[in-house]
């Protein structure tokens, strides 16, 4: 009988714990969500989230807030999202640059694929091989040659060792099988000037940090990282087509909860996502920014996190880049 009582008591426990969040989950979002985010005001990070944070609050009815918590690895923004309770008004940006971070610290105080749960991808972009209006490469042929007539003389422009652009400038060094120096720098505009300066023949950055030197032609675009040719520079070849077979880089942005997080919460907000992502006006605001839209399930950033996390596991073990 005390057996029969228990069992009947832990079926009530859990059909009411079922009901309670059947009608959290009904009524979600009834309060403001904050976004919070592992970049500072005004960069390509905080653009995209508060374009995306825009688009949410008009679909779901109540404001998405942007939170900065800049810092290296994206180790301040995590640690804020863990602190709260896993209902669904707390949401937190991955990138790449998460998959990265679990290689290159040596103990993160969060798991990059257990401690939250994907709510879904939200853009692609890639980067650009890039050269200064005067430089003598017209094509990435021509750089790849002289790189090569020359080993250990040419410079290769990025910015800090571990972000997505320096691991990727290492990953073309091993892939074009090529002997240069990758030169390092604080910042995108640090990586401009030498450039323009002919501190360094060549560089990597992503489009929209340089869009504007792109355009006016200071910068010429010699590839771009993608499998294929970008949408929004049709007449670029990717740099696999243009000499390089295998090299592939793609960045990206994602969102997730804490773990834990009603899975119909989950679903309210990826389906919130995929609307703003899908429409029209966000797809051309994203490829003014140099990136491309993204509309899918949460699993699929559960597969690109786990493609990225080994690839970039190697890169940096073959670079020798040591562990924070």
């Amino acid at each position: 009988m005390l057996r029969r009582l228990l069992t009947l008591v832990c079926a009530c426990c859990a059909f009411f714990a079922g009901a309670a969040q059947a009608q959290t989950a009904a009524k979600f979002p009834d309060q403001p969500i904050r976004m919070i985010i592992a970049f500072g005001p005004g960069g390509f990070g905080d653009i995209t989230a508060r374009l995306i944070s825009e688009g949410m609050t008009k679909v779901l009815g109540q404001q998405v807030i942007v939170d900065n918590r800049p810092g290296a690895g994206g180790i301040p923004a995590a640690q804020a999202a863990m602190g709260n309770r896993p209902d669904g008004y707390t949401l937190l940006m991955y990138t790449n640059g998460t998959a990265i971070s679990k290689s290159l610290y040596k103990k993160l105080p969060f798991d990059v694929e257990n401690d939250f749960t994907p709510v879904g991808l939200m853009a692609f972009y890639d980067l650009c091989i890039l050269v200064p209006k005067d430089s003598p490469y017209k094509t990435l042929g021509d750089l790849l040659k002289d790189a090569r007539a020359r080993p250990g003389k040419l410079n290769f422009g990025s910015i800090n060792p571990g972000s997505t652009q320096n691991l990727s400038a290492e990953l073309f060094k091993s892939t074009a099988n090529l002997n240069v120096q990758i030169v390092p720098f604080k910042t995108s505009p640090d990586v401009l000037r030498a450039l323009v300066g002919h501190d360094v023949e060549f560089g990597i950055e992503s489009y929209a940090s340089m869009k504007a030197q792109i355009d006016s032609g200071m910068l010429r675009v010699l590839a771009t990282s993608a499998p294929k040719r970008s949408p929004y520079l049709p007449n670029v070849p990717a740099v696999q087509e243009a000499g390089v077979p295998g090299y592939q880089v793609v960045g990206w942005n994602a969102l997730v909860v804490p773990k834990g997080t009603p899975p119909e919460i989950v679903a309210k907000l990826n389906d919130a996502v995929n609307t703003v992502t899908g429409s029209a006006d966000f797809k051309r605001r994203m490829l003014d920014l140099g990136t491309t839209s993204y509309v899918g399930p949460p699993a699929d950033l559960t597969k690109q996190l786990h493609v990225d996390i080994p690839k970039w596991a190697a890169v940096i073990k073959k670079a020798g880049i040591p562990q924070e």
